[in-house]
């Protein structure tokens, strides 16, 4: 049975997202599977003509997205209205990428969806408007929640390179020790071994965890966090059957020959994974969250405001996204 099509979330109108939207169809080869994107057609239409985009725009259902694609981009209309100036994020398109982030999720639910993947948000846009979550992550697992799924989304970033997961994701550096707890630790190590079991099918995946402190904490004389937290978690994994090693000195753990050993990496905070992550695979990295009842991919950079609508958006990262999202979908 062929999978439906993916789900593309129109991201922030004002950002580089509709142009990345209109860049992936024209690559759609490397993708090697159909989409369609919900979104606000009168957009993508002006900035394909505004950026000289051969991109044939067609408003569309989902259910026949996948029969035009190969010919024309389809596009699912959102009902809420799309005011957008590349470059200038705008509060009042709130309602619209929130919406278009609960439809593609609904698509999936309906079958009429294989996976969804999200173009970049401005959280701070939405926050003007009231929106009360951290991140994207944490709104996809509250989605979930809506629908009856219980879900603790986890981000995985993900490339050919390497994988990580922190596993505080957006919170100030100064609250990461209080909010890191063993049990925590134990969960999100649960969830990667898991989902790197059913989805990307690796039969026994190898975990590697970081400690918190400089050195790991150097046997307490920097840190308790790997004695007290850290080590516990990973001992209670490995009475679980998990094959995880740790607690590491993060500054050892991502050259060349220390990736060989592992197939994912956990970290305590955003940037401790993030930045070596982003550093191998800036363009084709990818955001991945596990631990949902969804596949759910995006690129793994922001909004980019400040060359949004200039036709200098490099799409390589929303195709990867895209690419990896069929992948699942068809695992």
């Amino acid at each position: 049975m062929t999978p439906a099509p993916l789900a593309m979330t129109m991201g922030d109108p004002a950002g580089i997202g509709p142009e990345l939207i209109l860049k992936a169809w024209l690559d759609r080869d490397a993708i090697g599977a159909p989409f369609f994107a919900i979104a606000d057609p009168r957009t993508l239409t002006a900035l394909a003509a505004r950026l000289g985009l051969d991109v044939p725009i067609i408003a569309a259902e989902a259910a026949g997205a996948a029969e035009i694609f190969d010919d024309a981009l389809p596009i699912v209309s959102l009902t809420h209205e799309v005011s957008a100036e590349s470059g200038r994020p705008d509060s009042k398109n709130a309602a619209a990428i929130l919406e278009s982030i609960e439809r593609a999720v609904e698509f999936v639910r309906q079958g009429e969806a294989s996976a969804v993947v999200t173009n970049p948000i401005a959280k701070s846009v939405l926050y003007e408007a009231g929106f009360q979550h951290p991140g994207h992550t944490e709104y996809l697992g509250e989605l979930a929640a809506r629908w009856g799924d219980a879900a603790r989304p986890v981000m995985m970033l993900w490339s050919p390179e390497l994988a990580v997961v922190p596993v505080t994701i957006h919170i100030p550096l100064a609250e990461v020790p209080r909010a890191l707890t063993c049990e925590a630790i134990v969960e999100t190590g649960r969830i990667v071994a898991r989902d790197l079991q059913t989805l990307f099918k690796i039969a026994r995946p190898r975990l590697v965890m970081a400690g918190l402190n400089p050195h790991a904490g150097e046997g307490g004389a920097i840190g308790r966090e790997e004695i007290d937290l850290i080590a516990p978690a990973i001992a209670a994994l490995r009475g679980e059957g998990y094959d995880v090693v740790g607690p590491l000195s993060a500054d050892t753990m991502f050259h060349a020959a220390a990736r060989k050993k592992y197939d994912a990496a956990i970290v305590m905070y955003h940037d401790q994974g993030l930045i070596p992550l982003k550093t191998l695979a800036f363009d084709d990295g990818v955001n991945v969250t596990l631990g949902l009842p969804f596949i759910r991919t995006s690129p793994d950079h922001g909004t980019a405001f400040d060359i949004a609508g200039q036709g200098r958006a490099n799409p390589a990262s929303l195709i990867a996204a895209a690419r990896l999202a069929a992948r699942l979908a068809a695992a």
